[in-house]
C-alpha cells in the first residue's frame, strides 16, 4: 500500500522548535509578569514567569543530581498547582519525560505505572500521596528517590528514599552555582522529535499504556491552533482539570507558554464553580459534567424563584434563544429582536453571566465526551459562546474544532489546519498530520495496532464527515450495540440527551445482543436531593433516595421524554438508577467522571439482569 505523505517540515514558534526553548524565550520576555495564581489562606497570590523559570531549572539541576537522564520518565503524583509545572518543565528541560499520574490512582496503580515507565524519582504532593507509595514500595523498587511537596502532617517523618521540595531546590540552588551553563545547554540539546510528555491511557480495554507526546506535536498544536482559536496575553485561565490529562496539559501548560496567558489554579474539583465566579476567564475548557452542572444549578435556582423571576428568566432565555437561532441559521437579526435582546440582556443574561462566572468569556470548549446540542445551544441563548472539539492523547490533544464564529453544532468541527481525517470502510474515524503522536512507550507491538500501513491513526471512534468537513462522533467501535434484531445502535448520542437533565448525572445504555434498550442512571445528587426536599420526600442516604417511588418517576419522565426524541428501536424500554454514589476514586469513573462502561456492566450484572 502506497504511503500517505504528510508534511515532515520543522514546526517553529518564534524560531523555536521544541516546547523548553519556547518556554525559556517566554520567561525571559515576561520576567515579573504573572505566570500562575493560585490561592493561599484565601487569597489569590502572583507568581512570576521569572519565579516559573527558576523553579524548574533549580528541580531540573536537582534531578540531574540525582542521576536523572534524558529520555527517562519522572514521575508527578499531585493536584493541580504550579509546582506541578515546575516539575514538568525542569523535567522535560533537561530531557527527562514528565508523566503525571492521576490523584485517584490506587497505590497498586501507582505501582503499575512506576514498574511500566522504568522511573526512578516520583514527586509526590503530600502525606496522603506518600502513603500510596509507602503502602507498595515493594512492588516498585525502580523509584530511588521520592521528593514530598508538603510538610504538613510529616513533621517527624524520615526515610532515606524521601526528601521534601525545599531540600531539592536548594541542591538544585547549588547545582547552579556549581554549573551555571548546565541547565541551559541540556535545554539547548532537546530535540524536536523527543518525548515531550508521557500521558499513560485510562487502561478501560486492558493494562493502562503510555503515550508518547512529542516537542514537535505540541508545537504543531500551537501552530495550528492559533489559525482557529484566539488567545491573548492578557487572557486569564482557570485549571482544575487533572493535569495527567491531554486536554488540561494543553489549555494550562502548552497554550499559556505559546501566548503569554496566566493560569489561576483552583482549589480543588470541589470548588471550581467558586473559584470559576472569582477569576470569571476569558477562556475556559471543561468536560461535559461542568457544562451539564452549571445548566443545572441555573435551572434549579429558576424552579426555587418567585412567579416574577422565573417570569423573567423564562422570557429573556427565549429571546435569547430566538437570537442564538437566528445566528446559528444565519439569518438576518430584525431591529425588534436586537430591542428586545439588549433589553434581556440588560436585566436578565448579563447577570447570569457574572453569576456563573463566565461574563468576560470569550469562548468556552468542551471536550473528551460527547455532549448534547441543546446544552450548546442553551449556552448560545445566555450568551455563552460553548464550542465543541474533538482529540485524544494520540492525537496529542486537539484534532478537530469548531470556532465562536463558525460553530457548527451537533459536530466536533473541522479538522486542524495540517490535519488528515478520513472514515474507514467499517465507519471509523482515522487521523492523520503532525498531530499523531509518538508511538506507546517500549509497546511498538500497541503501536503497531493502532496505526494503519499507510501511517494514520485508528481512533476506535466512529463518526461520519459532511460536505463542510466538519465530523460528527457518533459513539466508540467498542460501544457499538448490536440488538437481538441486527440493528446497530451507538448509545452516545441517547445517553448524552439524556444527561441534558439536571437530574442525571450520566447514564450507560445497555443492549447488546439483547432484545431492546434499557438504561443505568446516575442522579445528580444535589439537584435529586433539592427535588426530594422541596416535596417532603423522606429519605435518610444516597441509596435510600434512589428507591423513593416520586424519584424513579422523576427519572422515568426523563427518559419517556428522550424516548420521544428517538426511532423506536432506538427507545429505552426500562432503566434502573445505581444506589451507590460514585467518585473518581471509584473504578467504574475515569478522572475525567465519565462512566466506564465494561466496568458498569460487570459491577451491576444483576440489575440488568432484572430489566431482561
Amino acid at each position: 500500500m502506497e504511503m500517505t505523505r504528510f508534511d515532515t517540515a520543522p514546526i517553529t514558534v518564534d524560531g523555536c522548535d521544541t516546547v523548553v526553548k519556547l518556554w525559556k524565550n517566554r520567561c525571559e520576555a515576561y520576567g515579573d509578569r504573572p505566570a500562575h495564581r493560585e490561592k493561599e489562606l484565601g487569597v489569590w497570590q502572583e507568581y512570576s514567569w521569572a519565579a516559573y523559570y527558576d523553579g524548574a531549572k533549580r528541580i531540573g539541576l536537582a534531578l540531574m543530581a540525582l542521576g536523572v537522564r534524558r529520555g527517562e520518565p519522572v514521575l508527578i503524583l499531585a493536584e493541580d498547582r504550579r509546582e506541578w509545572l515546575y516539575c514538568d518543565l525542569g523535567a522535560a528541560a533537561i530531557g527527562a519525560i514528565p508523566t503525571g499520574v492521576y490523584t485517584t490512582d490506587s497505590p497498586s496503580q501507582l505501582a503499575y505505572l512506576a514498574q511500566d515507565s522504568g522511573a526512578r524519582v516520583l514527586f509526590v504532593e503530600n502525606d496522603e500521596q506518600l502513603d500510596k507509595y509507602l503502602e507498595a514500595r515493594d512492588r516498585m523498587p525502580g523509584i530511588e528517590k521520592v521528593v514530598v511537596f508538603d510538610r504538613d502532617g510529616l513533621a517527624e517523618f524520615s526515610d532515606p528514599q524521601v526528601m521534601f521540595l525545599d531540600e531539592l531546590l536548594a541542591l538544585g540552588g547549588t547545582e547552579a552555582e556549581a554549573h551555571p551553563a548546565r541547565f541551559e545547554d541540556a535545554l539547548a540539546a532537546v530535540q524536536p522529535e523527543d518525548p515531550r510528555m508521557l500521558i499513560y491511557t485510562s487502561g478501560t480495554t486492558g493494562p493502562p499504556k503510555g503515550a508518547m507526546v512529542t516537542h514537535r506535536n505540541i508545537l504543531f498544536q500551537h501552530v495550528a491552533g492559533e489559525e482557529m482559536l484566539e488567545f491573548y496575553e492578557s487572557d486569564e485561565l482557570l485549571c482544575f482539570l487533572p493535569l495527567c490529562h491531554v486536554l488540561e496539559r494543553l489549555i494550562s501548560v502548552e497554550l499559556p507558554i505559546g501566548h503569554g496567558c496566566t493560569v489561576n489554579f483552583a482549589e480543588s474539583p470541589e470548588t471550581v464553580f467558586e473559584n470559576l465566579q472569582e477569576v470569571s476567564p476569558h477562556s475556559f475548557s471543561g468536560v461535559p459534567r461542568i457544562w451539564e452542572k452549571i445548566h443545572s444549578r441555573v435551572m434549579i435556582l429558576r424552579s426555587e424563584a418567585g412567579w416574577l423571576g422565573r417570569h423573567a428568566f423564562d422570557w429573556a432565555l427565549g429571546v435569547g434563544e430566538k437570537m442564538a437561532r437566528a445566528r446559528e441559521e444565519e439569518k438576518p437579526v430584525g431591529a425588534a429582536l436586537k430591542a428586545q435582546h439588549w433589553l434581556a440582556d440588560l436585566l436578565v443574561l448579563s447577570n447570569l453571566r457574572r453569576m456563573v462566572g463566565l461574563s468576560r468569556a470569550r469562548r468556552v470548549t468542551s471536550g473528551a465526551a460527547p455532549i448534547s446540542p441543546e446544552l450548546i445551544r442553551w449556552f448560545a441563548a445566555i450568551g455563552v459562546p460553548l464550542i465543541e472539539g474533538y482529540g485524544m492523547t494520540e492525537t496529542s490533544g486537539v484534532a478537530t474544532i469548531n470556532t465562536v464564529k463558525a460553530n457548527h453544532i451537533g459536530t466536533v468541527g473541522p479538522a486542524l489546519p495540517g490535519v488528515g481525517l478520513r472514515i474507514s470502510p467499517e465507519g471509523e474515524i482515522q487521523v492523520g498530520g503532525a498531530c499523531v503522536f509518538g508511538g506507546y512507550w517500549n509497546k511498538p507491538e500497541k503501536t503497531a495496532e493502532t496505526m494503519t500501513e499507510d501511517g494514520w491513526l485508528k481512533t476506535g471512534d466512529v463518526g461520519r464527515i459532511d460536505n463542510r468537513g466538519c465530523l460528527t462522533i457518533t459513539g466508540r467501535m467498542k460501544d457499538i450495540i448490536i440488538t437481538a434484531g441486527g440493528k446497530n445502535i451507538t448509545p452516545a448520542e441517547i445517553e448524552s440527551r439524556l444527561k441534558f437533565s439536571p437530574y442525571i448525572s450520566d447514564a450507560v445504555v445497555i443492549g447488546d445482543r439483547r432484545k431492546y434498550l434499557t438504561c443505568l442512571v446516575m442522579i445528580d445528587q444535589e439537584n435529586v436531593e433539592n427535588f426530594a426536599q422541596s416535596r417532603q420526600i423522606h429519605f435518610s442516604d444516597f441509596a435510600s433516595l434512589t428507591r423513593a417511588p416520586e424519584v424513579r418517576e422523576l427519572i422515568g419522565q426523563v427518559v419517556a421524554e428522550t424516548n420521544r426524541q428517538f426511532a423506536q428501536v432506538e427507545q429505552i424500554k426500562d432503566f434502573r438508577l445505581i444506589d451507590i454514589l460514585l467518585t473518581a476514586e471509584d473504578e467504574e469513573l475515569t478522572p475525567t467522571m465519565k462512566l466506564k462502561r465494561n466496568f458498569v456492566n460487570e459491577r451491576h450484572a444483576a440489575l440488568i439482569d432484572e430489566m431482561y
